[in-house]
């Protein structure tokens, strides 16, 4: 008998193909769980072959230390896939976050990895107790609590994510990964150790470590906002309370947000329009992730500049062979800004490849 491929092995254009041809509503979720788990590459094949049959599309990332999965799941299967869930012991009974917008087709794939960390945080857990955490914070309590003027609200997202929504009065680092922001948290409020601290994040992963990091660095009142912006969400709507949330909740899928609020605080990229769409640059070349109304997006056709218009209109194997020259580490972008040598590197490089 052959070996089962634990792995999908289709493009992109026949998955999505078939979710339209199916046509069948589903609903999406991320969970996750800190926990001791011996042999996550086992542990992810197991789970491969669970969630494959449940017909489970998403992104999950398994290590040592827990899961984290973003999955959509077919409404017909949501009660199967629970029970599923649920009979495995360190997850049975954990919150799962549902999205506040469905889409049919926020992920086109399973893919699950093992990764050295469910989160990339840059942490030496050896060094502190990661169970010492903040107190967990419903959505009424945090709204209480965050009232006062000497609550300190830390957004512990990047800054693409912020950039289109983020909570009241909030301070939002100007950080590209998590595992930056981290330092960058505790210098900023070095002096207000004793002051309350209130963090948040999308589903409340990154809280987490986070807490307990701060508490570590000498922190004396740490909070967190216990399911993330997406809980805080649900929880505003089913009991009629104020949502000090304003803008678009970024997510990491193909929707790549939820709108919370109808208030737009964010501008394209390109004209400066108000806008909180995002997008990645259709040439793969550059694929920097970026807002873009739909003005621009019509006049660039889904690129980030004339170069990268340019660049997507030669042959495909003339494309494919120019990206072949240009090294990873030249054409990387940062998601949502672009360093200043490494685009004028970039727009050099497909500059001369037309010309």
């Amino acid at each position: 008998m052959p070996k089962k491929i634990l792995h999908n092995k289709y493009g992109k254009d026949i998955l999505l193909e078939r979710l339209v041809a199916h046509n069948e509503p589903r609903t999406v979720i991320s969970f996750y769980q800190y926990a001791k788990i011996a042999d996550p590459v086992f542990f992810r094949n197991i789970m491969y072959m669970r969630w494959e049959k449940l017909e489970v599309l998403g992104r999950v990332y398994i290590a040592k230390e827990g899961i984290n999965a973003q999955i959509s799941v077919p409404n017909r299967r949501l009660e199967e896939f629970k029970n599923d869930l649920y009979s495995v012991d360190f997850l049975n009974g954990i919150r799962l976050n549902y999205a506040i917008q469905n889409s049919n087709y926020s992920f086109l794939k399973l893919a699950v990895k093992v990764r050295d960390k469910i989160v990339a945080d840059g942490l030496n857990d050896e060094t502190f107790d990661v169970t010492n955490k903040g107190i967990h914070l419903n959505a009424e309590e945090f709204n209480e609590l965050t009232s006062k003027p000497e609550t300190i609200v830390v957004d512990m997202r990047n800054h693409y994510e912020s950039e289109v929504g983020h909570m009241q009065n909030a301070i939002c680092p100007d950080a590209d990964t998590f595992r930056e922001e981290l330092p960058m948290v505790v210098d900023m409020l070095k002096d207000k150790k004793d002051q309350p601290v209130v963090m948040y994040c999308t589903g409340g992963i990154r809280c987490e470590k986070a807490s307990a990091y701060l508490k570590h660095q000498g922190f004396t009142n740490v909070y967190q906002l216990n399911g993330g912006i997406i809980e805080y969400t649900r929880q505003c709507n089913d009991k009629g309370l104020p949502n000090r949330f304003v803008g678009k909740n970024f997510v990491f899928d193909d929707r790549l947000g939820e709108r919370i609020s109808d208030e737009i605080i964010a501008k394209c990229h390109q004209c400066g329009k108000p806008c909180d769409d995002h997008t990645n640059c259709a040439n793969e070349a550059c694929h920097i992730l970026f807002i873009q109304c739909p003005e621009c997006r019509e006049k660039y056709e889904g690129t980030c500049s004339q170069e990268c218009l340019e660049f997507i209109h030669l042959p495909a194997e003339t494309q494919k062979e120019l990206r072949k020259g240009m090294k990873a580490q030249e054409h990387h972008y940062k998601k949502g800004r672009v360093r200043p040598h490494l685009k004028e590197l970039m727009q050099n490089k497909i500059h001369d490849a037309l010309h």
